[in-house]
């Protein structure tokens, strides 16, 4: 009896938490930042018209759940993206261009226009976001934002904390991609 009882708890003691699942996606409750620990946030999903796009989680030093607190929240932040079908570089990178142009006035969208161009060469060199891809964007104080696909990171270091904070407000920002995803990130009732 005691051996079954223990054998239990290391069996649970040894499984990885999942703190959240979306259209089965599981997310962990915890990950590494560079030598940061983050912590979900929130997850949801990405929806167009009848499709299911992606599945996302957010990771932050600590819980927010207010936009602006979680945007300018300090220190290194994750945004993971599950792709749930194939969508090509070209529709992924102006999808994000138009989040961004969304949330700021003319002068600022058309600064990020370099960066977001950047980011589109990191995707095209994948040529399509396929269902089942990992994408990752790890906003780094100091350093930019690194792009990584299946855990592997791409191209350069994205510079500017500003833009870090740009590709936040696609979801979080006053005009988000989505309201109710904005929600679920932010871990609010839906």
């Amino acid at each position: 009896m005691v051996s079954r009882l223990l054998a239990l708890l290391l069996l649970v003691v040894a499984s990885p938490l999942h703190a959240a699942e979306v259209a089965g996606v599981k997310f962990e409750d915890r990950v590494k930042a560079g030598s940061a620990d983050l912590v979900l946030n929130g997850a949801g999903l990405r929806k167009r018209a009848f499709f299911q796009v992606y599945a996302m989680g957010l990771y932050l030093a600590e819980k927010k759940s207010a936009a602006a607190d979680a945007i300018g929240l300090a220190g290194p932040k994750r945004i993971d993206i599950r792709m749930l079908r194939d969508v090509d570089a070209a529709t992924f990178t102006e999808a994000l261009s138009d989040g961004i142009r969304a949330n700021h006035d003319e002068a600022a969208a058309k600064a990020f226009e370099p960066r977001v161009a950047q980011l589109g060469a990191i995707m095209n060199e994948v040529k399509e976001a396929k269902k089942g891809m990992a994408i990752a964007l790890e906003l780094q104080p100091g350093a930019g934002t690194v792009v990584s696909i299946d855990g592997r990171p791409r191209g350069q270091p994205i510079a500017g904390d500003d833009f870090g904070r740009a590709l936040l407000r696609i979801w979080l920002g006053e005009k988000p991609v989505q309201d109710d995803l904005k929600r679920a990130l932010l871990g609010q009732p839906q």
